[in-house]
């Protein structure tokens, strides 16, 4: 109402699914996400996945888009296992969900969570694949579930080990500015800066209403505005569409191991 563009990383579905004239995304929309991952899912050959959420907003959105790609491929839900925010223990979540006995594990909660699951999981000896999202595979969840997070897999919108040299240019001057490593967070941040930037520079002024409008329709090059990163476009929405990649974490890095078209051009 107040009609100022807000740019966000948050990935519920939901959220631009309101009418927001002014809300914009960093990152891939759920209802984008899961059917590239539900893709490789079958490829494969998962048969039946059992499903833990985190039982906020985030968490129920991302469970429903999975279970409903799920069925548009004949993946049986083996177990749908709802955590709490905030969870400490999570024995008898990793209990619940072995005895499922599915092919495979779909994880999607917040990093702290997905951390203690993990090593929930170890602790147990599941040695089932383990996939998840953006999350499960963050650089935060690695740091706190140490070795527990090697093995697991997801599809993430973002990662400074991207084959993507403006992406491998930025990981690096990020380490100089910060001596850390960025995550998928530094780069949604980096890249929405750059988006206001580019969309300044083509009005010719500072215009918030007219910045909203350009942005929503309209497609963007990396070799036209670096600091984009990448090609990105946005829809009526406020959702964006751009490549992304399939990631393993081994030896407390992720390593990229498929990078995955827009869903505009698969």
């Amino acid at each position: 109402e107040a009609e100022i563009p807000m740019i966000m990383s948050g990935e519920a579905s939901s959220l631009t699914q309101q009418g927001a004239k002014y809300l914009f995304r960093t990152s891939l929309n759920q209802a984008a996400a899961m059917p590239k991952l539900a893709n490789y899912l079958v490829k494969a050959g998962v048969k039946s996945l059992a499903v833990v959420w985190g039982a906020n907003d985030f968490g129920k959105g991302g469970r429903d888009a999975m279970v409903k790609e799920m069925a548009a491929r004949n993946i049986k839900l083996a177990a749908d296992i709802s955590t709490e925010p905030g969870q400490m223990d999570f024995s008898a979540v990793v209990v619940n969900a072995a005895k499922a006995n599915a092919d495979a594990l779909f994880a999607y909660m917040n990093e702290e969570e997905c951390a203690r699951f993990l090593i929930a999981l170890r602790k147990l000896g599941y040695d089932k694949p383990v996939y998840g999202e953006t999350v499960l595979v963050s650089q935060r969840v690695i740091e706190l579930a140490g070795p527990a997070a090697n093995g697991a897999k997801g599809h993430v919108g973002l990662s400074v080990d991207a084959p993507n040299e403006k992406v491998k240019e930025y990981g690096r001057k990020f380490v100089q500015a910060y001596n850390m490593n960025s995550d998928h967070n530094g780069i949604k941040g980096y890249t929405a800066i750059y988006l206001i930037k580019a969309v300044t520079e083509q009005l010719g002024k500072f215009d918030r209403k007219a910045l909203a409008k350009a942005i929503h329709g309209a497609s963007f090059s990396a070799a036209k505005y670096p600091g984009l990163l990448m090609d990105v476009s946005f829809d009526d929405k406020g959702d964006l569409d751009r490549e992304s990649y399939l990631v393993e974490v081994k030896d407390g890095k992720q390593v990229i191991t498929g990078v995955l078209p827009p869903v505009g051009k698969t």
